[in-house]
């Protein structure tokens, strides 16, 4: 009998390409009949995703960390194509499929009808983030890679009007480069190694004789580019506000998972291929990390600071996510990169929901709402409409307090404030980064510095929208659809979730980080022992 549990780390792959594929045999007049599919299909995502983020939480018999391996067609590492989940891979399917589905659930109000194929375009961007987090090898890196770049291109055009066209020429170019770099590295690193398997790769690194390390560097670094022109970082992360912002609010808003996936990567090989067992190759890219990500953090400050639209500032916020990832990684330090992922988590949710937000209160000022119409569908009962009550003031329609307060939590979370998750996770920051001495105690006093600055320009930022958005605001208030607010509420919520389990969330993203630092027990687990 089939242990179904066996096969579940293949259905964040499987699941979303069957389902793609299917609708592709489908008219489009089926929209319906595809929005129930994609519904289904990423309701199975999430269950499959937390599923596989409680085993990684567990731990394996006895409570040890390590890592579920699974080799297609029964072709042992490093020979096979191996899938590998761990705390860190399983956490990022979490939130890729938390994101996706509240993206997919705003786009059911009209997105999805915008334009041709969209249902399957999504699937498939979702099927290569998840891909690309769980692979176990360069080679299917890159081929799980380009399957969510050229997802992703039809997405950002998806609704078409000049604006995207322009945004999505630059994107398509930005990518394509990246794309080219991928190759040129990978393809060195295979000359030196002779491996593509991630595990594989870090068992020999230590070996590469002195001759060849150099050469291996060079392709490390073209491979680190590429993904730096993915994670946005400066000053290769000049195209993300304009792209994100044209974009339409669903695919704006599961596009924030994006540039973290270009994070995971270098996290990822960071930790593997030059940690404390890597010889004369440890350690190889961490300042350039540590300056690369407190850049972007103050880059990403400036653009919220100089942004006149929500969109905009949004995604500035995830170029500050992502750059706060990046510095954290450079320092090498366990403890400081577990806050660094919890924030991570909390940012980008946000970070969703702002992008969603800000798509309603847009809309709302090109079109005449009445406010008996402002209230999810439901009927509006004025208080103040019988003839023997005098008006004292205006009422607040319940979408305009509804998104007002999902506004105020998700700008809470992006500016960190307490006591919501992301003052959590850069109070763990500080906290790990002010436990060091000696040389790197400088450092972490302007790292400390840089975050610190990067929260207050989101407070002036946001604040400065808001009331503009809010209180400023002229005409009638807007209009949120059932599956809008559904989808705001959904991210808000899970905002919330994180902040109220802290502790728990914060327990599993420091021994995610602890997990990353013992770089021999992927390498054990992935290669059978055989290390």
């Amino acid at each position: 009998m089939i242990n179904w549990q066996d096969h579940l780390i293949v259905v964040p792959i499987v699941l979303p390409l069957a389902a793609a594929a299917a609708m592709l045999l489908l008219k489009e007049q089926r929209y319906r009949l595809k929005a129930l599919i994609s519904l289904c299909c990423l309701m199975a995502l999430v269950g499959a995703a937390y599923a596989l983020l409680h085993e990684a939480a567990v731990g394996g018999p006895g409570g040890d960390d390590t890592a579920r391996v699974y080799s297609l067609g029964a072709w042992a590492a490093p020979f096979g194509v191996t899938l590998v989940a761990d705390r860190l891979s399983t956490l990022m399917l979490a939130l890729t499929a938390t994101l996706a589905a509240g993206g997919l659930l705003f786009s059911l109000a009209r997105w999805d009808r915008a334009g041709p194929r969209f249902h399957a375009l999504y699937l498939l961007l979702v099927m290569g983030v998840n891909g690309a987090v769980l692979t176990g090898d360069l080679f299917n890196l890159f081929v799980f890679f380009e399957v969510m770049l050229a997802a992703s291109y039809g997405l950002l055009l998806h609704g078409s009007g000049e604006k995207r066209v322009r945004a999505g020429l630059g994107y398509v170019a930005i990518n394509l480069t990246a794309s080219l770099f991928f190759l040129i590295g990978v393809s060195l690193i295979y000359g030196v190694t002779g491996a593509l398997n991630m595990a594989d790769i870090a068992d020999r690194v230590a070996t590469i004789p002195a001759h060849d390390r150099a050469l291996f560097h060079i392709g490390c670094a073209v491979l680190g580019v590429a993904f730096l022109v993915k994670a946005a970082a400066w000053p290769l992360g000049f195209w993300l506000p304009g792209a994100y912002a044209a974009a339409s609010a669903p695919v704006a808003a599961v596009f924030a998972i994006l540039s973290k996936v270009g994070v995971y990567v270098i996290l990822r090989l960071a930790t593997l291929l030059f940690g404390a067992d890597a010889g004369a190759s440890a350690g190889f890219g961490n300042l350039w990390l540590l300056s690369a990500g407190a850049a972007t953090v103050l880059f990403g400050a400036a653009g919220m600071l100089a942004s006149r639209r929500l969109e905009q500032a949004a995604g500035y916020a995830v170029m500050v996510s992502s750059g706060t990832v990046l510095a954290i990684a450079g320092t090498a330090r366990p403890e400081a990169v577990g806050g660094a992922l919890f924030y991570m988590a909390a940012s980008t949710l946000a970070a969703g929901a702002l992008f969603l937000i800000a798509e309603v209160l847009a809309r709302g000022e090109d079109q005449a709402v009445s406010p008996q119409d402002a209230v999810f569908d439901d009927e509006y009962d004025d208080p103040f409409a019988a003839d023997d009550v005098q008006e004292v003031g205006r009422v607040l329609p319940a979408s305009t307090a509804f998104l007002g307060g999902a506004f105020i939590l998700a700008a809470l979370v992006t500016i960190s404030l307490p006591p919501l998750a992301g003052f959590a996770g850069k109070l763990t920051i500080f906290a790990a980064l002010l436990s060091g001495s000696g040389v790197l105690s400088a450092a972490s006093w302007v790292l400390i510095a840089v975050l610190t600055l990067s929260s207050f320009a989101a407070l002036v930022a946001l604040t400065r929208l808001g009331v503009a958005g809010f209180w400023k605001r002229e005409g009638a208030p807007p209009l949120v659809h059932s599956p809008e607010f559904l989808a705001i509420g959904g991210l808000v919520l899970c905002c919330l979730w994180l902040s109220m389990g802290a502790a728990a969330g914060l327990t599993y993203a420091d021994k995610t980080g602890e997990w990353l630092a013992t770089p021999r027990d992927y390498i054990g687990a992935v290669l059978g022992g055989g290390a």
